[in-house]
């Protein structure tokens, strides 16, 4: 069986991935009101913005690290009906992430300043940047929190409800970075730190509708408060072999990223400003992407759990294909839509020409991202394949992207398409490797003495 041809196949895909990509869709739709709401503020108030956010998101990253290594267990012991297992490995998940998130807090409590200037030389984007950290310093703990119960939650069928808490959050995060920002209803002008303030609300009420579901509603993990203080040291050898190869990845991938933005900080003020735009054109061609890479995860890890290995290859081909389908048809929205989203931002001229130039970069890169991404953080990690997709991580990032990116970049002094085209090297070189990985079926690991996989 090359593909799956089972309709009850892709009615499950679309009832895991559809959640998760409309949740994405909205977490974009935030990020593009306050990028144009910033924009009216100058291009300084966006990049100290943007910026901030660029280490904030090392923290996400290791979030989805963290949640998604858990899923890679959790989803295999839904399938194999073992709740005590999918317990233990949440709550070695949230002492991890308690960790995390308190050295994020302290670090950026201390020295704010210091981790803006590794971004950028110039001191009134620094400025922005650092009340923008320092009012962000709860969100490290609400925000952390959320991402990984969603995580959970999506990958035991249960994605509406991060689903139904970033609704929420999407209204109250855009109207109250409206008043904040503005000085709107006798609210003072904030600027920038009015967009964190507004952030910080939304993401008190996003912690709130998450974890209250999972602490107290959930019957599928059936996780409680008292589980918190489960004994899980049975189960922590595993943990690390499976999960924390894709901590460790995730982690060096959102470091790449920050070193990326601090390759682009460098560059100038206006790169950053039209690399803001492309962020968010990007995150928005690929909510789709998203959700089908994580719902992949899931029913990879379900489908195995149960132990039906031909049904698992089958539907990684599928999962592949429809990654380059899904890839072109992003292509061709973001070339038919450069110039209608760059118009929308007050930005000078110059900046304009760039944003544009990145976007047709933009476009050829989703190309082969869609599959990968669908890949390594979908199909082979829901394989448990997660040692072999963290050297491809290293490797391809940190000896390709960043080294080719500063010398294009800052060096060479390239147009921005090619400079961007080079900073996102690794898509093309994984996508390659990851295909044939798949082709080659060694990404199907046994991850549980329990488990029966036949090869």
């Amino acid at each position: 069986m090359i593909f799956v041809r089972d309709k009850k196949f892709y009615q499950t895909l679309v009832a895991f991935a559809l959640p998760i990509a409309l949740q994405q869709l909205i977490t974009v739709g935030v990020n593009m009101a306050d990028n144009v709401m910033l924009g009216q503020l100058g291009e300084s108030s966006m990049s100290g913005a943007t910026l901030a956010n660029n280490f904030i998101s090392i923290f996400q990253i290791m979030c989805m690290g963290l949640g998604m290594g858990a899923s890679v267990l959790v989803s295999r012991y839904f399938g194999m009906k073992d709740n005590i297992s999918m317990k233990k490995a949440v709550n070695i998940m949230y002492r991890l992430l308690f960790i995390v998130a308190t050295c994020f807090a302290v670090a950026t409590a201390l020295i704010p300043g210091s981790i803006m200037r590794l971004y950028t030389p110039k001191a009134e984007v620094i400025g922005f940047g650092v009340g923008y950290l320092l009012i962000s310093i709860p969100c490290y703990y609400l925000n952390g929190f959320s991402l990984t119960s969603s995580i959970m939650l999506r990958c035991v069928g249960k994605a509406h409800v991060p689903l139904i808490s970033s609704i929420c959050s999407f209204f109250i995060n855009i109207f109250c970075n409206y008043v904040f920002i503005f000085g709107k209803f006798g609210a003072p002008a904030m600027g920038v730190n009015g967009a964190a303030l507004g952030t910080l609300i939304a993401r008190i009420v996003e912690f709130c509708v998450i974890m209250g579901f999972l602490l107290f509603a959930d019957k599928n993990i059936g996780f409680r408060v008292k589980d918190f203080a489960l004994p899980v040291k049975d189960l922590v050898s595993e943990y690390i072999k499976i999960s924390i190869p894709v901590l460790f990845s995730d982690t060096l991938l959102g470091l790449g990223n920050s070193a990326v933005a601090v390759v682009m900080g460098h560059i100038g003020e206006q790169f950053v400003a039209a690399n803001s735009i492309t962020t968010v054109v990007m995150m928005l061609a690929t909510v789709v992407i998203q959700g089908i890479s994580q719902a992949s995860c899931s029913i990879t890890g379900i489908t195995l759990g149960e132990g039906d290995i031909e049904k698992a290859k089958a539907q990684g081909n599928t999962f592949a294909a429809l990654g380059f389908i899904i890839g072109g048809v992003g292509c061709l929205i973001i070339l038919a839509l450069s110039n209608v989203i760059v118009g929308v931002y007050k930005i000078e001229p110059e900046t304009a020409v760039l944003a544009k130039d990145l976007m047709h970069a933009v476009a050829v890169v989703i190309w082969f991202q869609a599959a990968n991404s669908i890949l390594t953080k979908g199909t082979l990690r829901g394989g448990g394949d997660t040692k072999f997709l963290m050297v491809a991580d290293i490797i391809f990032l940190w000896v390709f992207s960043i080294p080719l990116g500063a010398i294009t970049g800052l060096l060479l002094k390239w147009p921005g398409f090619w400079v961007y085209i080079a900073l996102k090297i690794d898509q093309f070189l994984k996508c390659i490797l990851c295909v044939q990985r798949l082709r080659s079926g060694k990404w199907i690991k046994k991850i549980n003495p329990k488990e029966s996989l036949d090869k």
